[in-house]
């Protein structure tokens, strides 16, 4: 099979051109980036924590993750401003395409009762925002040496207009939307 980026360039970029009527291909919406993001509230008390989700995120996202750190204080949880509390990767260009191959084709169907994704969490810019409970569905990831299941958030950047616009480029490219 021909990459994603090579999909999206014969099959995906007219297939838009005739939905929408866009003039000129450079009209027509594309992946911007893709941020992964793993919040690690219990790094307060545990900050080892931290560089495993680190490592992980590597690993996922074939490229170094950044450790992000508390904005301000909050009594409530323990927290200092500048305490790790989580990390962060975006991923561009080439390595967004094979990393959306690898989470559309190989990650999502290895989730348990999966029925497709929800099409309702777009923000209104084309963007679309995705939760996973357990980062165990890469297959990069080695289960036995996993200490604590962690969950991460995607957001998928395109350069679309409008929700229409976002969800009709991802599904081209072979989001699996629930029906």
């Amino acid at each position: 099979m021909a990459s994603l980026k090579e999909y999206y360039l014969q099959e995906c970029v007219p297939l838009l051109m005739k939905e929408f009527g866009y003039k000129s291909i450079m009209e027509v919406p594309k992946l911007d980036k893709i941020v992964l993001n793993m919040g690690l509230g219990e790094a307060v008390q545990n900050p080892k924590i931290i560089d495993a989700a680190v490592s992980e995120l590597t690993t996922i996202s074939g490229q170094k993750a950044v450790v992000t750190r508390a904005k301000k204080s909050i009594a409530g949880f323990k927290l200092r401003e500048g305490m790790p509390i989580g990390c962060c990767v975006t991923i561009r260009k080439d390595r967004m395409y094979d990393f959306l191959s690898k989470l559309i084709h190989i990650a999502l169907p290895r989730v348990r009762d999966f029925r497709g994704i929800p099409s309702k969490s777009f923000d209104k810019r084309g963007n679309y925002a995705l939760g996973i409970k357990e980062e165990i569905i890469f297959p990069e990831i080695d289960y036995d040496k996993i200490d604590k299941i962690k969950g991460l958030n995607i957001v998928i950047g395109t350069t679309a207009k409008t929700d229409e616009e976002g969800r009709f480029l991802l599904q081209a490219l072979g989001m699996p939307f629930r029906k």
